[in-house]
C-alpha cells in the first residue's frame, strides 16, 4: 500500500472536509491483482464522517461498499491495495500504516459488525473467552476484570443471565443472540467508529428492532461514530444522519438522510426507491418498477456516467463523454448526474387489477394439523400445533412470523418433506398430510412445487443451471424427445426473462438473481397448481428482489396457480398476498384479507410486527414502535394459555398466561385469537396513517 496525501479533490468533485471530521475518505482507488489481470473494483470514493455521527452507505451487491470498509480497517487481503486516494481516522493516515500501526487503531479506535456474526466467532471457544479477549488485548485489563467487562457489556446488549451467556458456545445461540455478541464484541474497547456491514440481513423484524435500538442507545452513551454498510434503505432512513448512495465504485449521490429520501436526485436512487414495497399499498394500487440491466463488471464499465446503460434518462452526447463530477445540489446534498436538475423522480406504476374478492374453489384446506417433533426423555418441540387455513385456486396466502413460529415446517409438510403427526392437509380434497414425498403418486408431486430461500438448494453446482429443469421436464414427462425438451427450457427461460445462453453456465457463473430465476422456471417446470415460496427473495438486493417479485406475480396470474408464500418481510407481503396467516410459536394468531391484516383491528402481536418496519419513505412511520421485551417461550414447554401472553403490550391479565384465547371473528374472512374483547380490538388505533389520495393514484 501507498501513503498519498491529497490535498485537492480535483475532478472527482468530492466535497470539501471539515477539519474535525473523525473519518475522512477522499478519492480512494482501491485495485485487486490477479493472476493475469487487476480488477479495479473502486475508482473513486470520497466521504466523511462527523464524531458521533452515523452514516449511511446504500447500494446494490458489488458496488463496493464492503470493499470500502476493508480498506478502513486496513485489511484489503494479499492482493487488494490502495492505489490512489487517502484514508485519515482521527487525523492519522492509514494508507500505508504499519502492520502495528493498524493494530493500535483496528478493535481499540476502529471495529467492525460483520454480516455473518459466525464469521467473528470461534466455535471451539465460549463466549466469555472470546469477549474477554478484547478488553485483556486493548485495554490490559486481568481475566478476571475482562470477564465482569464482557458480562457487563452482555448486560448492555440486552441479553438475559449475562454469566450463563458467558459459558455458552455459539451454536448454542440463536442467530439474534450472536449477532448482539458481535457487537458487544466490538463496543468492549469503546471503538471511537463503528462500521456495521449489513448488521440484520436475516432478522427477523422485531430482532432487528430491537438491534437497532441496542445501537442507537450505545452510540448515545458512547459517543461512538457509525458507519452502516447495507442494501436495506428502509433501515439506513431509520438509523442514520446521513446517507451516501453507492454504484460500481462510486458514489452518485449523499446528502442529508431524510432530504435525500424525500427528493431524490440521482436516476439510479429513485430506482432503488422505485423497488420498495410501500407498506400503506398493495398490488392492487401500486406496482414495483425494477431497474434494468445489472451493474456492469468492474472491467466492463462504460465511459462517462456508469449508471447510463440502466437510465432512462441518458443523453449519450452529455453522459457518455467525460467522467461525471459530483455537483451541489441543495445545501449539503450533492449528485453525480449532469442532469440531475432536468429530471423528477418517476412516479410508481400503477395497477389497475381487480381488488374485490370472489369466492373460489379451494385448493389446499389445513385443518388441526400438528407437529411435534420427539427429543427423548419425554421431551418433544411442539413445532404446530391445531394449524387451519385455506388457500383458494389461484389465490396467494402468506405466512408471516418470526422465526421459529412454524412456517417452514408447515411449508415441509405441505410438499411431502415432513409428515405430520395429526391433522389433515387435503389438496384437491385428498389429505395429504401422513404422505411423505416418497409415497406421494407422480401426478401429486408434479401439482406440488417449492421455490427455497436459498437457489443453491435447488442448483447442482456440478451440472448446468438448465439440467435441473430439463430433469423436471424429463421425470413428469412434460415434453418428449431432446428438440421438445430444449424448446420447453428455452420457453421456461424466456419466462423468466433469462437469456439461452445461461442454460450451458454452470450455477457458480450466475448471480444471485440469475439461480433465484432458474430455481422459480424449475418450480413451473412441472406446470404446477401450488407453488410453495419459502422467502424466496430475502437474500437479494433490492432491485434483483423487485424484478424477481414482480416476475413470480406475472407468472402465478398467468397460469392460476395457487402460491402460499413465506416471508418476514412485511412491506413485501403486502404487495404479495391476497391472504394473510400471522402465525407464534407454533399457532395462528390472526387470519385475514390482506387489507384486513393491515389495518385495525390487528392481533397485538401483528401490530408489533407492523410498528417495527423501517420504510425509506418519511411519511410512512408508524406512529408508535412497539418494542417486544423478552425472549420466544420455549416451544419444548410452551405456555399453556396464549402464546404471546409473555412478550404482550396489551396483556389483560392472569387469564392470558392459563387460558388459551378464544377466536373472534371480527368479519367473514377476519380471525383473531385473543383475550381481548372484539369492541376493544376494534378501537385500536392504525399502527401507520394511510397515504395520501394523490400518491394512492399516481
Amino acid at each position: 500500500m501507498i501513503a498519498l496525501d491529497i490535498a485537492n479533490p480535483g475532478a472527482s468533485g468530492a466535497p470539501a472536509m471539515p477539519a474535525d471530521a473523525l473519518l475522512e475518505v477522499r478519492n480512494l482507488r482501491i485495485e485487486f491483482k490477479g493472476k493475469d489481470d487487476t480488477v479495479l473494483a473502486v475508482p473513486d470514493v470520497s466521504f466523511r464522517i462527523a464524531p458521533g455521527e452515523s452514516y449511511g452507505l446504500v447500494g446494490e451487491s458489488g458496488c463496493g461498499k464492503t470493499t470500502t470498509a476493508m480498506a478502513v480497517m486496513g485489511y484489503l487481503g494479499a492482493n487488494g491495495r490502495v492505489t490512489g486516494g487517502s484514508i485519515r481516522f482521527e487525523g492519522q493516515e492509514i494508507v500505508g500504516a504499519t502492520p502495528s500501526q493498524l493494530r493500535s487503531i483496528r478493535g481499540r479506535r476502529v471495529a467492525m459488525v460483520y454480516q455473518e456474526p459466525m464469521s467473528a466467532l470461534n466455535p471451539v471457544k465460549t463466549i466469555g473467552a472470546q469477549l474477554a479477549e478484547v478488553p485483556r488485548r486493548h485495554l490490559g485489563a486481568g481475566r478476571a476484570e475482562a470477564l465482569d467487562m464482557a458480562a457487563a457489556m452482555i448486560e448492555d446488549v440486552r441479553l438475559p443471565d449475562p454469566r450463563e451467556i458467558l459459558r455458552r458456545y455459539p451454536h448454542q445461540l440463536s442467530g439474534g443472540q450472536q449477532q448482539r455478541i458481535v457487537i458487544a464484541m466490538a463496543l468492549l474497547a469503546r471503538p471511537a467508529l463503528l462500521l456495521l456491514d449489513e448488521p440484520t440481513t436475516g432478522l427477523d423484524v422485531t430482532v432487528e428492532a430491537a438491534v437497532l435500538d441496542l445501537i442507537a442507545d450505545l452510540r448515545q452513551r458512547y459517543g461512538t461514530s457509525l458507519l452502516y454498510i447495507s442494501h436495506n434503505l428502509g433501515l439506513i432512513a431509520s438509523t442514520c444522519d446521513r446517507v451516501g448512495i453507492m454504484y460500481s465504485g462510486e458514489i452518485v449521490e449523499e446528502g442529508p438522510t431524510a432530504q435525500l429520501f424525500r427528493r431524490p436526485r440521482h436516476p439510479y436512487t429513485q430506482g432503488l426507491l422505485g423497488c420498495i414495497p410501500d407498506i400503506r399499498a398493495d398490488k392492487t394500487t401500486r406496482a414495483l418498477a425494477p431497474i434494468k440491466g445489472q451493474i456492469p463488471l468492474p472491467q466492463e464499465r462504460p465511459q462517462g456516467c456508469f449508471f447510463g446503460p440502466r437510465c432512462d434518462h441518458f443523453d449519450a452526447p452529455r453522459c457518455g463523454g467525460e467522467p461525471i463530477a459530483m455537483q451541489p445540489a441543495a445545501g449539503d446534498h450533492g449528485v453525480r448526474c449532469v442532469r440531475w436538475n432536468e429530471i423528477e423522480a418517476p412516479q410508481p406504476p400503477h395497477h389497475a387489477e381487480d381488488a374485490s374478492f370472489a369466492v373460489r374453489a379451494k385448493a389446499l384446506e389445513i385443518e388441526d394439523l400438528d407437529k411435534v417433533y420427539v427429543l427423548g426423555r419425554g421431551r418433544a418441540v411442539v413445532a404446530n400445533e391445531a394449524v387451519s387455513l385455506a388457500a383458494a385456486k389461484g389465490e396467494i396466502v402468506a405466512l408471516v412470523g418470526e422465526s421459529g413460529c412454524g412456517k417452514s415446517s408447515l411449508a415441509r409438510m405441505v410438499v411431502g418433506l415432513e409428515q405430520a403427526t395429526s391433522g389433515a392437509i387435503r389438496f384437491d380434497g385428498t389429505d395429504i398430510a401422513k404422505a411423505d414425498a416418497r409415497h406421494r403418486s407422480r401426478p401429486l408431486l408434479q401439482s406440488i412445487q417449492m421455490i427455497f430461500q436459498n437457489p443453491d438448494s435447488t442448483l447442482n453446482p456440478s451440472h448446468s443451471a438448465a439440467w435441473s429443469i430439463r430433469r423436471t421436464i424429463v421425470k413428469f414427462g412434460i415434453r418428449k424427445g431432446r428438440a421438445a425438451i430444449d424448446q420447453r427450457v428455452r420457453e421456461l427461460l424466456e419466462m423468466v426473462r433469462l437469456p439461452p445462453a445461461i442454460a450451458a453456465r454452470r450455477p457458480g457463473q450466475l448471480s444471485g438473481g440469475q439461480k433465484q430465476r432458474i430455481a422459480i422456471a424449475r418450480a413451473f417446470a412441472s406446470d404446477p397448481a401450488l407453488i410453495v415460496a419459502d422467502e424466496p427473495v430475502s437474500a437479494l438486493d433490492v432491485s434483483v428482489q423487485a424484478a424477481v417479485v414482480t416476475l413470480l406475480l406475472d407468472i402465478q396470474k398467468e397460469r392460476h396457480s395457487t402460491l402460499l408464500f413465506i416471508s418476514h418481510d412485511l412491506a413485501l407481503v403486502r404487495h404479495v398476498a391476497d391472504t394473510v396467516v400471522v402465525m407464534y410459536l407454533g399457532k395462528v394468531m390472526e387470519r385475514g384479507r390482506v387489507e384486513e391484516i393491515f389495518s385495525p383491528p390487528y392481533h397485538p402481536y401483528t401490530e408489533a410486527l407492523l410498528s417495527a418496519v423501517h420504510s425509506p419513505d418519511p411519511d410512512a412511520v408508524p406512529h408508535e414502535r412497539i418494542r417486544l421485551s423478552g425472549e420466544t417461550p420455549s416451544p419444548i414447554s410452551p405456555p399453556p394459555g396464549c402464546r404471546f401472553a409473555s412478550r404482550c403490550h396489551r396483556k389483560v391479565g392472569a387469564i392470558c398466561d392459563s387460558v388459551p384465547p378464544p377466536v373472534h371473528r371480527m368479519s367473514p374472512t377476519h380471525e383473531i385469537a385473543c383475550h381481548i374483547a372484539p369492541e376493544a380490538l376494534n378501537a385500536m388505533p392504525p399502527v401507520f396513517d394511510a397515504p395520501a389520495e394523490d400518491a394512492v393514484s399516481s
